[in-house]
């Protein structure tokens, strides 16, 4: 197979929703329909695998969340498959974006009872700003849902974004039968089966009417084919450049649980998604078909094994070739580096990765001196761009509670800090230097003492710090802000990379300091191509 070929088969997306809309359920589903499952939730790799499913932490089986982002590579129909499960809730947000720089494509997740919620409209906003291409799954139809017609004037309504029909539901609730391929002109009607382990037996009848909807009652066929015609009459032609510019999104019905529709998005999204795109550098695009290698790491994850309590870096590849042994430069360090122990990742388990191509994702073991944002390359000229950050809203200490177990609580925390699971700040305490820790949400602190004691086997304690406001401190204004009086409880300390932060009690004092210091460059987040609130200067 030729090189192009080989990229053009790849395929890298992620699947966005907020909490609860079936974002992992669908995963393992779309891992069944793909071959890589026998039985939803049972891997049918090597046989010494235990059983896997995207959520494999203790504490994301306890809270029944996903709290970490997972890779899943598999082959499907002569597709080479990257796919991304990410964290659903709220604090974890940060983590999200990260996989969401490294991936073509996006499958958002809706529960059809309740359409567009919060964190699905900040995530998408941040698919949005990425110009990331929108494959749109309304779940949950075999239970009582709003109307698909509502559902769709949603999407436009309120992210701005044309859906477009593929497939449509033949009803919902206790009704819901299948769906109607719209490109195809078939009718698919499913079958449940036990707890929705297998695949579900599927009748296709080709074309729409009374005859071939004989199945459904007759009030819901009434209602299908009023709605399917009003589609065929209303509804935007498929714009294939629309999708890809990320302002058309193909939508599909379906139910994840009992795998009801599940195949037909696969299969759709394959055939309709991107391959690998350029991935933006310090001198502009740079195209998969590059012969430089490069790759950017944009996930770092310890104790996946915790028979080795060894660290992966996860790399998105974005030109080039990858193969084992290989040598390569790492910018930030200076430093060549050989890319030894290569691995294909599956939720938690691995094997050896020869060669890797544009789009694939595949993580690097034994090198500890690899960050998040860093990027691996031939050309020690081409460097990715850094991977913004989100700003913390909380704030605390964390000590270790038995001087026996300090060693093990340390290097614990600094390798949890080094995946990202929080933010580290260096306090300017005279001459000492006091670390603090900044989540955006509370959750991460849990999971970080959670997992000092299950994988480290060290007992931490949580300290509140009295700050809630943190600002970035514009380098043009770095000398001034030193030189001047603080004001009292703010406090000055640098972040992980070095750039100087201020610290506030309240919104108040931060909108207070900057009335009384407008030549003073505060900023809501550092230097990024995230979208930032507007700063205000009045006080609450």
């Amino acid at each position: 197979m030729t090189h192009a070929s080989e990229i053009t088969r790849r395929r890298a997306f992620a699947i966005i929703s907020h909490p609860d809309a079936g974002k992992t359920t669908l995963t393992e589903k779309l891992l069944l329909y793909g071959g890589a499952l026998q039985l939803a939730g049972s891997v049918t790799a090597r046989k010494n695998q235990r059983n896997t499913t995207s959520d494999w932490m203790e504490l994301e089986r306890k809270r029944g969340i996903s709290i970490s982002s997972t890779v899943l590579q598999f082959d499907y129909k002569g597709f080479r498959i990257n796919l991304l499960d990410t964290p659903g809730h709220k604090d974890f947000s940060e983590d999200t974006y990260r996989v969401l720089m490294a991936v073509d494509a996006v499958v958002m997740v809706i529960d059809a009872a309740k359409g567009i919620e919060s964190q699905t409209l900040k995530l998408f906003e941040i698919c949005r700003l990425r110009k990331i291409p929108i494959f749109t799954f309304f779940n949950k139809c075999d239970r009582p849902a709003r109307e698909p017609l509502e559902l769709l004037d949603e999407l436009e309504r309120v992210l701005g974004i044309q859906g477009y029909p593929v497939n449509w539901p033949l009803g919902t609730g206790v009704d819901f039968r299948g769906v109607y391929d719209r490109r195809r002109r078939e009718v698919h009607f499913f079958e449940r089966v036990p707890s929705g382990a297998f695949r579900a037996p599927v009748t296709v009848v080709d074309g729409i009417g009374d005859q071939t909807l004989d199945r459904l009652d007759p009030s819901v066929r009434a209602r299908v084919l009023e709605e399917t015609a009003l589609l065929e009459e209303a509804a935007e032609a498929f714009d294939p450049a629309a999708v890809l510019a990320g302002t058309q999104t193909p939508v599909f019905f379906g139910s994840a649980v009992n795998n009801f529709g599940v195949q037909m998005l696969l299969d759709d999204f394959l055939e309709l998604s991107p391959p690998p795109r350029p991935q933006k550098a310090g001198d502009g695009p740079i195209p998969p078909e590059d012969p430089r290698f490069s790759a950017f790491v944009f996930k770092i994850q310890s104790n996946m094994d915790p028979r080795h309590r060894d660290q992966i870096a996860f790399m998105r590849v974005c030109s080039g070739k990858f193969t084992r042994d290989m040598k390569v430069f790492h910018p930030r360090t200076g430093a060549s580096v050989r890319l030894s122990s290569s691995h294909k990742v599956f939720g938690r388990e691995r094997e050896t990765v020869d060669e890797a191509f544009p789009g694939d994702v595949i993580g690097i073991v034994g090198h500890d001196e690899f960050h998040i944002g860093d990027t691996l390359t031939e050309d020690p000229k081409l460097v990715y761009r850094d991977f913004p950050r989100f700003a913390p809203e909380h704030f605390a200490y964390l000590n270790s509670t038995n001087s026996a177990q300090f060693k093990r609580f340390r290097a614990g925390l600094d390798h949890l800090l080094q995946e990202g699971v929080v933010q580290t700040f260096m306090l300017r305490d005279g001459p000492r230097r006091v670390q603090l820790l900044g989540a955006v949400g509370p959750l991460q602190f849990e999971v970080l003492e959670h997992r000092l004691r299950s994988e480290y086997g060290a007992d931490s304690v949580l300290e509140a710090a009295p700050w809630e406001v943190v600002r970035w401190v514009g380098k043009e204004s770095a000398a001034a802000l030193l030189a001047a009086p603080l004001p009292p409880k703010c406090r000055l300390a640098e972040d992980v990379r070095g750039d100087l932060v201020m610290f506030f009690p309240n919104a108040w004092d931060c909108g207070y300091f900057t009335d009384k210091n407008p030549t003073i460059v505060l900023r809501h987040l550092p230097d990024s191509d995230l979208p930032a609130p507007v700063p205000s200067n009045k006080r609450k």
